[in-house]
This record gives structure tokens, C-alpha cells and sequence, in this order.
């Protein structure tokens, strides 16, 4: 009882606390005025132009957003109280046009411009054309993002600054030769980034002089489609690290303060996938020298409005500068759960010329928060993104402890031409035990169906005995790929006899439907519940979960309930489909055994979930229906919907299993797509520059070849 009153009260003092700040902030606010801020354009889309309209409404500001072809229909079109469209799909035709967006700001009158993050929000010469067209950008002054936007640069800053650094080569030589000599005077492995990069974009690992060219182009090319700047700088990599990251706010009067720091050392292809704020095992005199050289970081480059310096961290809790992200981030939200603040609203009233509503002696900790972000991407296959419909999608109540950030809505899609996520499941306890519980609780009621996403990844990741333990690294997944990556386990024949009984019911629900049509509803042929006078009516059934078909005898029994054989083992089995608004429960007993996960059906396929987990267990198709695609057998075919970036091979080419044949940039990412064997190229497809939808064939091979 003393621990969930101690909760309340924690939960109550961070509600007062926000409403308390808030309060401050009006009335620095409405006492100073110096900018006028009544209607905010987002140019950007998704999950952040939607955290962004919250807050603006909250205020009283009018949102405008901004839209691609493709994001006609899009949540954040619905949110806005006016929207425009930007032009096609690609967002170098829209979100990235600096033209459009601005067009866009004069057109609708807009005060000021939100950029988001990502897209232009770190872009120099946007922040010049809004100030020269008397539109306040929502960032840092653009001499800010210029010095920090450039890993060069920003490194002699911080150095003068007394902020430490990591050895590395930030020279104007940008020749392979030069780059690689530096390389080997730093000594491998070491990390190739561009030096306009962020959000792991531009940035690869060279463990070897072997590999180092092969990773330097590939860096280049992603810098060049991301930032249109390919210029690169190596540094030395710390092996396992921590990755440590401050916020940090300053305002037009010279004041600056840090919020604690956040954890983001969990990352897949040097992206954050869960992060956490405070940092695990980090003692407050730690944390004091974080918040102080961030702060210096700030006051450096004279910055304004939201931002944060990242740091890498080493086992004896040494730190190193790595890099400044001049805007606000995806995982500002756990900072705002242990601050009990509003970051965005922080943004728009310095914007506006408001000193900043907390002094250093004001800010206190309060909690622990994780975030959790929810893409769609198949884990089991190296994280690769994935895009499509929506077909389902159920989440956790939201509430003070609980935030869903998110875009997209049930019946979206998940599009191709930009980021995976879907969503940031943030979450609030009194101490880090009880927000990791938390999270895992709401994860397990984040329910998907239509695309593959990495939901059970994030709860075998979250439940590790290290992850617990607090003992993260940016080397974690790689280091404990086994127990994070476990085989299958074998179908629950319980499982599997739920799911029987949800095709059972959906079966009779529908004989139902037919019977009520008909023309004749006595009629015994409009019937398929099974029942027979004097006999037991019993049918075959195959399902497949995961790789394995399982075959059961179902047998009808007169008081509506059924019998399921399976591998000689009898199930007595019954239920009731219960809905509850959108939401469909199974009631079922399996040998008195009773439960009631969530029941999803789609075309042939079963989808359960429950506390427990979530299965998904299917009535295989017959090949004469689904068809036989040859293409994995006779070539290379696209994993998804992309870009043919660079074509390495030609008709009449020797190339060796594992060989690279294609570049491929899809989903904000590049993929290398390699020989699935030996053998000789017969045709390619595709040429530089072209779209390939997913499971298209890129190349074949030569018949000789198959029959090796």
C-alpha cells in the first residue's frame, strides 16, 4: 500500500510540476513578448508534426502543415487546422524543398517554422532564408548549426571550449590516400562519419585497411543523398562505448541549462532503438560534469531553443564529445517525463523571446522513463524495413505515465519513401525497476498486424538479465545476438487450438449471416456447424505456426463445444467471441484452462494476443493458388521497395556467393544487395537511378550456373 501511494504522489508532484512550469513560462511569456508566434508551420510529417500541433494547440497557436503526394491522407493533414501539398513522394521534391516550405509560410502567413527533426531542420541556409524573410525558425541561430552541423568544426569548438574530444582526422584532404594514411595512424577499427551526418546517417565502421574503402564510399554515397555534402572525417572508434547524450536549452539572453542526460547506447545500424533517461549507473557527480560540459558545449556557439550534445562514454565513465544535434530529438519525450516539462512549448516561447522558464537550481529529476520505438522492420532479417498497411493496430491506454507518440493511425500505410517507425511507446515509473515493468506491460498490449515489426524484439530485448542489470552498450545486440535471437520455440498446442476454435466460430459465425439471407434458412445445406443427428461430425484441419504444419481432427460434440486432436493428444475445447468496440476477444477453455487473448483474423490468417505474447497461425495456402516464384531461385531479387543507387555488375559476369551486385537505397537507408551464389550474370534488370518494387528480380543467372 506505502509503494502505490508513494507512485501516486510521485505521479501527483509531476503534474503539479508541469502545471507549475507552464504557469511560469505564461507569465515570462506574456511579461516579455518580444516575438508574436500565433500560427506555427511544421515542415515536416508523421509522429513529430503531430507532437508538434499538440503543443501548439495547447497554446492557442494555429498549426499549418505540409504534405507529399504521398501523404495525402495523413494524420498529421487531419491534426493541422490548415495544410498544403509540397509536391511528389520523394522528399527532395518536398520536405526537403526550401523553396516549397517557405512558399507555403508566406502563403499561409505563418509567424514561425517548426522544422521537426530531420528533413531541414539542421539545414544552414533554411534558417537564413527564414530569418530573411521575416519568419522566426524554431532553432538555433544558423551560425549554431553551422559550426556544430560540422563535425570539424564543432570538435576545435569544443576543444577551446574544454569539452573532451576523441582523437580523429578532421582535415580539408578528403583524398582516399590521405584518409586512409590518417586511418592507419589512429589505428582501427575506426569510425568514418560525414561531417555534416546525423541520426547514424554517413557513418560506418572500418575494422580493417581492408575494408576501409569499401566503407568510406558507402559513407560518402549515403552523406551525398542525405546532406548533399560528402566531405568525411575519421576518428578513432571506442570499442563498446556507452552513448551518452545531454539536453540542453538556451535562450536570446545568453542563459543555457542542461535537463539531465539520456541513455541510447541500444542501437541497430548505429540507430537508437530504445532509449532512457536518467542514464543507468551514473553517479550524480557524473552526471553534475555531463550537464556543466554540455552546457559549455551551448554557450560556445551562443545556442538558442533546444538541443543536445552527445557524448561517448567508456567502462570507467570517461566522456568524449561526439557530436551536437542542433534541433530537438526523437527521444526528447523521456526528458520531458523526468522534468515534468513541455520541450516543444519551451521551443516556441524562446522562439518568441521568453527567457527560459527554468533556471539550472529549478530543473529537478523526477523517475525514470523509457522510450521505445516501434518500426516496422523484420528483425530476424538483419532489422530490414519494411512498408505497408496498417491492417490492425491497437495500443495502450495513454495517460500521465504512458505516452503514445505517433503518426499513423489503423487502415494507414507505412510508407516506403520515408522512416520505418511507426510509433514511440514512452513510459514513466518512480524508479527504473517499475518504468522497465511499465514497459514491458505496454508492449506486450501493442498490438500490429499487416506488417512485420520489431514489438517481440523490444520485449526479449527488454527483459534481458544485462538490459535489467543496466549494463548497455552500443555493442549489446551483437553481444548478446544468441539469447536476444532464440530459435523458435515449438507451437503451443493450446495455441493452436485457439486458433482453430477463432476459424471454427468466424465459420459459424458466418453460416449464420448465409442462414439469415436465405431464401430458405431451415434448409439443412445452409448449415456448416457440424452437428448431425446421432452421429459426432469430425473434419480435418491444417495450420501452419512459424515453418511448422500441424494437422488436427476436430470433432463437433452435441453441447457446442469441440474435440481437437493433435499427435494423439485429445483437447476438450470451447468459447465465445466477444467485441468489445473495435476490439474482438476470444473466450475460450482449453482442457478447463481458460484465457482470452485478443483475436485478429485476416484472410487465412489467425492473430493472437495476449499478456503472454502474440502468435500468429495461419491455414496454408495450395501452391496451385499462391503460385511458385522462381526468382530467389534464379537470381537476386529487391528485398523492398527502393532505388537502384549503384549497379556493380554486368550480363556476362563471373561473381562469387556474397559478392555485391546492387546498391540499393530504400526506407532512408542503403542496402547492399549481394550474389545468393556462384555463378555467371545472365541479365540485369535495373539500371542506376531506377525503381524496384519489392520481390522484383534485379538479376538472373545463367541456367549453367543452377545446375552447379
Amino acid at each position: 500500500m506505502a509503494s502505490v501511494l508513494k507512485v501516486q504522489t510521485l505521479q501527483g508532484l509531476r503534474i503539479f510540476q508541469q502545471k507549475l512550469i507552464w504557469t511560469k513560462g505564461f507569465v515570462r511569456f506574456a511579461s516579455i513578448g518580444k516575438g508574436r508566434i500565433e500560427k506555427v508551420l511544421i515542415a515536416n510529417r508523421g509522429e513529430i508534426a503531430c507532437r508538434v500541433m499538440r503543443t501548439a494547440k495547447k497554446m492557442g497557436v494555429r498549426s499549418v502543415a505540409v504534405y507529399s503526394d504521398a501523404d495525402r491522407h495523413s494524420m498529421h493533414v487531419a491534426m493541422a487546422d490548415e495544410a498544403y501539398n509540397i509536391g511528389p513522394a520523394a522528399s527532395q521534391q518536398s520536405y526537403l524543398s526550401m523553396e516549397k516550405v517557405l512558399e507555403v509560410a508566406k502563403r499561409s502567413g505563418s509567424h514561425a517554422v517548426h522544422p521537426g527533426y530531420g528533413f531541414l531542420s539542421e539545414n544552414t541556409e533554411f534558417s537564413e532564408a527564414c530569418k530573411q524573410e521575416g519568419i522566426i525558425f524554431i532553432g538555433p541561430p544558423s551560425s549554431a548549426i553551422r559550426d556544430m552541423g560540422i563535425k570539424s568544426t564543432s570538435k576545435y569548438i569544443m576543444s577551446a571550449a574544454g569539452v573532451p574530444i576523441i582523437e580523429g582526422y578532421h582535415g580539408e584532404d578528403q583524398s582516399d590516400e590521405k584518409l586512409q594514411a590518417e586511418a592507419v595512424r589512429i589505428g582501427y577499427p575506426v569510425m568514418i562519419k560525414a561531417v555534416r551526418g546525423g541520426g547514424g546517417k554517413g557513418m560506418r565502421i572500418a575494422h580493417t585497411a581492408e575494408d576501409f574503402h569499401e566503407q568510406l564510399e558507402s559513407a560518402r554515397r549515403e552523406a551525398r543523398k542525405s546532406f548533399n555534402d560528402d566531405v568525411m572525417l575519421v576518428e578513432k572508434f571506442v570499442e563498446d562505448p556507452r552513448h551518452v547524450e545531454v539536453q540542453v536549452f538556451g535562450d536570446q539572453h545568453g542563459n543555457a541549462v542542461y535537463l539531465f542526460e539520456r541513455d541510447c547506447s541500444v542501437q541497430r545500424r548505429h540507430q537508437k532503438i530504445i532509449e532512457e533517461a536518467p542514464g543507468p549507473g551514473i553517479s550524480e557527480e557524473v552526471r553534475r560534469k555531463l550537464g556543466e560540459a554540455a552546457v559549455r558545449a551551448a554557450k560556445a556557439v551562443n545556442y538558442v531553443g533546444a538541443g543536445t550534445v552527445e557524448f561517448i562514454m567508456d567502462a570507467q565513465h570517461n566522456f568524449f564529445f561526439m557530436e551536437m544535434n542542433t534541433r530537438l530529438q526523437v527521444e526528447h519525450p523521456v526528458t520531458e517525463m523526468i522534468t515534468g516539462t513541455d520541450l516543444v512549448e519551451w521551443q516556441l516561447r524562446v522562439a518568441a523571446g521568453e527567457r527560459l522558464p527554468l533556471l539550472q537550481e529549478e530543473i529537478e529529476l523526477m523517475g525514470h522513463s523509457f522510450e521505445a520505438r516501434i518500426y516496422a522492420e523484420d528483425p530476424n532479417n538483419d532489422f530490414l524495413p519494411g512498408a505497408g498497411p496498417l491492417l490492425h493496430l491497437s495500443t495502450p491506454l495513454a495517460d500521465e505515465c504512458t505516452r503514445i507518440e505517433t503518426g499513423v493511425r489503423e487502415g494507414d500505410e507505412v510508407s516506403a519513401h520515408y522512416d520505418p517507425m511507426i510509433a514511440k511507446l514512452v513510459v514513466w515509473g518512480e524508479d527504473r525497476s517499475a518504468a522497465l515493468r511499465k514497459l514491458r506491460y505496454c508492449l506486450r498490449q501493442y498490438n500490429i498486424v499487416g506488417l512485420n515489426t520489431n514489438i517481440d524484439f523490444l520485449l526479449s530485448l527488454s527483459g534481458h538479465p544485462e538490459f535489467e542489470a543496466g549494463n548497455v552498450t552500443t555493442s549489446f545486440i551483437p553481444q548478446h545476438y544468441e539469447q536476444l535471437f532464440p530459435k523458435p520455440s515449438p507451437p503451443s498446442r493450446a495455441t493452436l487450438c485457439q486458433a482453430a476454435l477463432g476459424l471454427l466460430l468466424r465459420e459459424r459465425a458466418s453460416t449464420r449471416t448465409f442462414r439469415d439471407q436465405s431464401d430458405d434458412p431451415f434448409s439443412p445445406f445452409a448449415s456448416s456447424n457440424g452437428r448431425r443427428v446421432n452421429i459426432l461430425y469430425s473434419r480435418n484441419m491444417t495450420l501452419q505456426l512459424g515453418e511448422t504444419k500441424v494437422e488436427l481432427t476436430v470433432t463437433y460434440n452435441p453441447d457446442g463445444t469441440y474435440s481437437m486432436e493433435i499427435g494423439g493428444e485429445v483437447f476438450h475445447v470451447s468459447g465465445e467471441v466477444e467485441t468489445e468496440g473495435q476490439t474482438s476477444f476470444l473466450h475460450c477453455s482449453v482442457n478447463g484452462v481458460k484465457s482470452r487473448p485478443k483475436l485478429v483474423i485476416l484472410d487465412n490468417a489467425v492473430h493472437l494476443f495476449s499478456m503472454e505474447g502474440s502468435a500468429e497461425v495461419s491455414v496454408p495456402v495450395p501452391k496451385f493458388l499462391a503460385g511458385v516464384s522462381t526468382g530467389a531461385q534464379r537470381g537476386a531479387v529487391a528485398p523492398m521497395t527502393g532505388t537502384i543507387e549503384k549497379v556493380l555488375v554486368k550480363a556476362g559476369d563471373t561473381v562469387q556467393m556474397g559478392d555485391s551486385l546492387m546498391v540499393m537505397n530504400a526506407m532512408k537507408m542503403e542496402h547492399t544487395i549481394r550474389a545468393p551464389k556462384a555463378g555467371v550474370i545472365k541479365k540485369v534488370f535495373f539500371k542506376e537511378g531506377s525503381q524496384a518494387n519489392r520481390h522484383a528480380a534485379l538479376v538472373e543467372f545463367e541456367e549453367a550456373a543452377e545446375e552447379e
